[in-house]
């Protein structure tokens, strides 16, 4: 019988690592290996590559990478995206429409407000379409790319890019069934298993479910999540693998509450209405990877990926205080979105001897076909009546102070209904050449093809049509200091398809950028000490914002600049203390002077929204044994400076704020954990994020959770 050794290759951490505690499933992200049975011959079997990667190592790459693994998702509870991005430096939330999808922005750039976050899953998109909040029960390790990463990538965006490596199947039997309970009323129960069917078959399956009140009153989700894969040693140099992920999400939209100056609020007050029930979002994927190692270190890697998700679900939501009432103005929409997207990806690497000089070469190009469906019906009364929202139902306000929410809901009437249809064609190329044993240099570009058609279905299913096509360059170059440590810097230009249409039903030209960056990394494992430090200018052209009327429509603002520092430690203070830190500071504004909607004047230098010129956090672990026991706990403190929280009006501040949160974790028994966290341990009142006055979400307060993990 043969053996097999299956080698995940993911890049080394250089963010929040943390030694692992001596359990089976515990494998550290560096490098996942598992083993069958009792053998004759052996067989090494290299894991898939990094897509558009090649075989580049990351402390050669000319770029800043902050990477978190699975291990310190646990210690720490965080079981979202959202959260687990508030470790990485420069990233910062956005108004995550009503808490129904992941928004953020890196070095002060996000991306369209009216859909989710773009980012990858093993490098496929997984940002078009709607697939609701991010778990991370399948997550081995999480990179964020900094800077713009369409010169390989495409349709990035400049600030950076988050790429999640899934968990991969192994040979050897292991696995878990954790319990959770939290605050209020908070439960969720994962699983991991994997196993080899075969000499060459291995079966993974891992997932959650996960049903939760809130500190919003009324406000109650559940959320179900499974991610079977299959991975198949074809041949000695041949593997084939796939992976589905499957998720139902129900939860309320809740654009948080109306703050009024110099009135006090209930950060629990509801503003929405029950009767409108949840909006369920379902969503596919499928990706299917195949690599082909060839002579020498050369391989081919290609891939396929199908999503298919939907989002529907009434709301009600806040428009704005009236103050002769004391009642907040409401609207009513109703909103049925399905997106379907298919991708798939080319690529071969390896490295050469050319001209007396080492080249580590890539050459891919991908595609992709993607249809998003919308339907928006709405209900909004624009005159404001006198008294009471009670002396005016057909109004639909309701109090301030004391909400009172309602069995009979307004009807609405179509305001929305298209269909996007976009296509895009790439080829890219990159080429890192060592000049010398200590410099490196890296020349890439890529070359873009893209179409959208939109058709208005209540315009007589009038349709518009764009096409364009676009080159961007990247260059860079690195310096090794000694081994253990590297200057680099770095120009890259980026492009990106702008979704969706004005008010008038026109498209949009893509976004574009340039960026510069120069900054250092170090590795100096003997002292347990590692990081990243970096200066960086980006700016950005065809910006949109969303329309406050909410009806969907997008302008564009024109350009915007964005600049900063970040600087990412990892430093073992001793045998058994690790501390890890991360500091941005970004200064990101609006580059010229744009009015917008004929009353919106942005003044050059405004300010981008929910992008603090100061942020960062810092965390501790310490290894203890007590009683028998082994075991670790410690704090995260974050801290997130004074932002912008009305990007039109700019005049509406979100004040700073600075979070710890506590976390211990100990080993019972050689298959038993036990692991604790409290949340916001000062009860820190804070507000997470903002659109407007109108829309502006309360953080949560202190919470508990306690878990128990059974490993086999």
């Amino acid at each position: 019988m043969k053996r097999h050794t299956f080698k995940q290759q993911i890049t080394p951490l250089s963010l929040c690592i943390s030694i692992a505690l001596s359990t089976p499933m515990l494998a550290h992200a560096a490098d996942t290996t598992a083993t069958v049975k009792e053998d004759v011959e052996v067989i090494e079997v290299t894991g898939l590559r990094n897509a558009y990667r090649g075989n580049v190592q990351e402390k050669d790459l000319p770029q800043s990478i902050s990477t978190i693994s699975f291990e310190t998702l646990e210690l720490t509870g965080i079981t979202g995206l959202q959260d687990s991005l508030a470790l990485v430096s420069g990233v910062t939330r956005q108004n995550d429409f009503g808490g129904l999808w992941d928004m953020f922005a890196i070095r002060g750039f996000a991306g369209d407000e009216n859909l989710p976050s773009a980012y990858l899953i093993n490098g496929f998109s997984a940002g078009r379409g709607f697939s609701g909040n991010r778990d991370m029960s399948n997550v081995e390790v999480m990179e964020v790319l900094k800077g713009p990463s369409s010169a390989l990538y495409g349709r990035g965006e400049p600030g950076g890019t988050v790429n999640i490596i899934t968990k991969k199947p192994q040979f050897d039997q292991q696995g878990y069934i954790k319990l959770t309970a939290g605050s209020f009323n908070t439960y969720r129960a994962e699983a991991d298993f994997t196993t080899g069917l075969t000499d060459d078959l291995a079966f993974r399956v891992n997932g959650a479910y996960e049903d939760a009140e809130s500190y919003r009153d009324t406000v109650e989700s559940n959320k179900t999540v499974l991610t079977p894969s299959f991975l198949y040693q074809l041949s000695d140099d041949t593997i084939l693998s796939y992976e589905l992920e499957y998720l139902d999400q129900q939860t309320p939209m809740d654009r948080g509450v109306v703050v009024v100056e110099g009135k006090d609020f209930s950060a629990s007050n509801f503003y929405g209405e029950p009767a409108d029930g949840p909006v369920e979002i379902n969503a596919m994927g499928h990706q299917l990877q195949l690599q082909h190692d060839l002579a020498g270190d050369w391989a081919i890697n290609a891939g396929l990926s199908y999503r298919t998700s939907s989002f529907e679900g009434s709301a009600t939501e806040p428009r704005w205080y009236d103050a002769d009432g004391n009642y907040i103005v409401r609207q009513r929409r109703y909103r049925d979105f399905d997106a379907e997207d298919l991708s798939a990806r080319f690529e071969f690497s390896g490295s050469a001897d050319l001209f007396g000089l080492q080249h580590n070469l890539l050459i891919g190009a991908d595609a992709y076909e993607y249809e998003l469906e919308r339907l928006i019906l709405r209900y909004r009364h624009n005159t404001a009546p006198a008294g009471s929202p009670e002396s005016a139902p057909e109004y639909y306000a309701i109090d301030y102070d004391n909400p009172v929410y309602r069995d009979a809901l307004p009807d609405m009437i179509d305001n929305t209904s298209d269909l996007e249809e976009q296509s895009g064609q790439g080829i890219y190329f990159q080429d890192q050449i060592d000049l010398s044993k200590d410099w490196k240099v890296m020349f890439g570009m890529r070359y873009d093809n893209f179409s959208q058609d939109i058709t208005y279905r209540l315009d007589n299913n009038r349709k518009t049509s764009t096409s364009k096509s676009y080159f961007n360059p990247r260059v860079g170059l690195v310096y090794e200091l000694s081994d253990e440590a590297r200057l680099y810097t770095s120009y890259s230009e980026g492009a990106r398809p702008n979704s969706g249409t004005d008010a008038d039903g026109n498209g949009h030209e893509p976004e574009e950028s340039k960026s510069y960056e120069i900054g250092m990394k170090w590795d100096y494992a003997e002292f347990g000490f590692s990081g990243t430090a970096a200066l960086f200018s980006t700016e950005k052209a065809n910006i949109l914002a969303s329309s406050p009327n909410g009806d969907g429509t997008t302008e564009a603002i024109g350009k915007a600049e964005s600049e900063g520092f970040e600087l990412d430690l990892s430093y073992e203070l001793t045998d058994s203390t690790l501390v890890s830190m991360s500091y941005a500071y970004i200064d990101a504004q609006n580059a010229k002077e744009i009015t917008l909607w004929d009353w919106y004047v942005i003044e050059e230098g405004a300010r981008l929204g929910n992008v603090p010129e100061h942020s960062g956090s810092l965390m501790l672990r310490q290894f203890v044994e007590f009683g028998g026991f082994e075991g670790s706990g410690g704090f995260v403190v974050q801290y997130v400076g004074t932002q912008l929280g009305d990007f039109l009006e700019q005049d509406y501040d979100l004040p700073n704020y600075t979070l710890v949160n506590l976390y211990a974790n100990v080993t019972l028994t050689e298959n038993l954990e036990l692991n604790l966290n409290i949340d916001n341990l000062l009860d820190e009142e804070y507000y997470a994020n903002s659109y407007s006055e109108a829309w502006t979400m309360p953080g949560e307060p202190r919470s508990f959770k306690a878990s128990m993990k059974y490993l086999f």
